[in-house]
This record gives C-alpha cells, structure tokens and sequence, in this order.
C-alpha cells in the first residue's frame, strides 16, 4: 500500500476533477490545486495553499524561514501544513512542488498565470453553483424535509444549536423561526450552559433540536448532540459530514456542501437547506404562521422596525 507521501505526490500529478481529458496535460496550477483542494484545511493553511499558487515558481524554492515570511505564519505551522498533505515536512514538499514551478516556468505565460490568479473568486463561485446543483438533485423528493419541517413545528419550545463558526447560521435560522413559531430557543454557547439549556427545553415539553455543525467540526458541538439525546431530544442535523461521529448522534440528517475555495468557507447550500426547512415549518401550520406574520407586522409598523422602501 502507498504511503501517505507517495499518495500526496500522486495527487499533485492528478488532474484536477472538471478540468482537461486525460490526454491533455494540466497546466502545473490546476495541479497544485488538485493537490491542496483534496484535504480539509484550516484557514491559516489555506492562505499558505494561496500563497503557493498564486506565486508557484517563486515559492517552490523558498526556505520554511522565507516562506512563512512571506505568508505571515510561523515555521510550525508550515509545518503542519506540509503534514496535512500526507509528506514528511516542508522539504518534502517543496521537493513534489519544484518540478511543477519548474513546469511552470517552462510553459506558462505571466499574463496566464495572471488571469489565473485573478479568477480565483470565480472559481469560488463555481464550487458554490455545483454545492447548489447537487443540494438542487437533492430536492428532487421533497417528502423528506417536509415531515422534519412538521416536527420542528411541533415542537415547543424549539431549539436551534449552532456554535463557533456555526453560530452566524443558527442565528439567521433562530431569527427567521420567531416569526413563525411561538417559542425557538438559541443557544450558541457549549458545555454546560448548552446542557442546561437543552434540559430546560426538554422539561418544558421541546421534543426537537435543530443543530448546525460546519467545519471545522468542535469538540463541543458532538458534546452537544449527545447532551441533547441524553435529555430525550431529538436531533436535526445540518452538516456538511455524511459519516462520521456527528452523523450518529443525530436522528435526521441534511448533508449541505460548504464551499472551501477561499480562505474560509462559504454556506451558500447550508443556508438554503435553512431556508428550506423554514418554508416547511411555515406550511406545517399555515393558520399559525399567517396570525404570527401579521402580528409581526403590525408592530414592525407600529414601532417603525424599517425604512420605508
């Protein structure tokens, strides 16, 4: 069996999925992209994996000292970079990297790689399209988000979980939800402020929690999940995992790609499949929504919540 650097120097001669036939050699770029594009980074290393591409035939060749310089990191986390792409340290990769610089210089055009480097923001909303595309074929059966959107209604109170990076997704969720639900309860804090809060709702008759875990997945987050089961809620889960320890301790799962092309992710898909759920909730109990909605807005006009269009 190959070892993890034979592996990590396979992918950097793969061609990037989408890009030209197999006959067709890739431009050293898409390689580099490939190779950076099939591992799970931190933000801090994706900026390393930026810097990389964006100056490919300089930075093959540069010192850990320099380049960590260069991106405004420090040497371990260079460091760690290179052994979360499956090599032995910076040296082994700067090794897989200089041929491709080397390629690079050989064959590529400035003004190419430029306009390269310049449609890095398109290609970030490409992947998103795709993440939408897919959640698109997803919906094609509907009766799945629909009978989740009746629980959630029925549920009260309900609560909605969302921490760390998450919590900007539960909060929109939350915040939509009120309009439409007489008691949705946030809580954006783990440990043992998350358990009180999951027991409190519980005791109080909740039945459903409905929880956002992007990555990077916390610790907290799947102490959460398993504090909520133990109170005898019942957990809905948006991720972007399909296996793994979150996926288990939930009772229902939406999987929504998260797009990670730019230093940190973007949630086009995960905010629709909130969306979603809330149309389901709304349409759960139209008489409810619609008393509640018009309540809303005639305090909106009451205490002049907007500006008038």
């Amino acid at each position: 069996m190959p070892s993890r650097q034979q592996q990590a120097r396979a992918q950097a001669s793969a061609i990037t999925p989408g890009g030209p036939p197999p006959d067709v050699e890739p431009a050293p770029a898409d390689r580099v992209r490939a190779l950076f594009g099939s591992h799970r980074l931190s933000p801090a290393q994706r900026r390393i994996a930026q810097y990389i591409t964006d100056h490919l035939t300089e930075a093959a060749f540069l010192s850990i000292t320099d380049l960590a310089e260069r991106v405004g990191v420090s040497q371990p986390s260079v460091t760690r970079f290179a052994s979360s792409l499956g090599f032995s340290g910076y040296p082994a990769l700067r090794e897989a990297l200089q041929p491709l610089a080397l390629s690079a210089v050989a064959g590529a055009p400035e003004a190419e790689a430029a306009e390269g480097r310049g449609n890095e923001l398109q290609a970030a909303v490409d992947a998103e399209i795709a993440n939408l595309e897919s959640l698109r074929r997803a919906f094609a059966d509907t009766g799945h988000v629909l009978r989740v959107g009746r629980e959630l209604a029925r549920s009260v109170p309900l609560t909605v979980l969302g921490l760390r990076i998450s919590v900007s997704l539960a909060e929109y969720f939350a915040y939509a939800a009120k309009r439409i639900h007489p008691d949705v309860r946030l809580v954006s804090r783990g440990g043992s402020v998350a358990y009180d809060a999951l027991l409190q709702s519980r005791e109080a008759g909740g039945t459903w929690v409905l929880a956002f875990a992007m990555p990077r997945h916390a610790n907290e987050i799947l102490g959460a999940l398993r504090a909520a089961r133990a109170t005898g809620l019942r957990v809905a889960l948006i991720t972007d995992a399909t296996l793994g320890p979150l996926v288990e301790e939930a009772d229902v799962v939406f999987t929504a790609p998260t797009g990670s092309r730019l230093v940190f992710d973007s949630y086009a898909a995960p905010g629709v499949v909130a969306a979603a759920l809330l149309q389901a909730m709304a349409d759960a109990d139209p008489e409810r929504t619609q008393l509640r909605l018009e309540k809303y807005e005639q305090a909106a006009d009451q205490h002049d919540f907007f500006l008038e269009p």
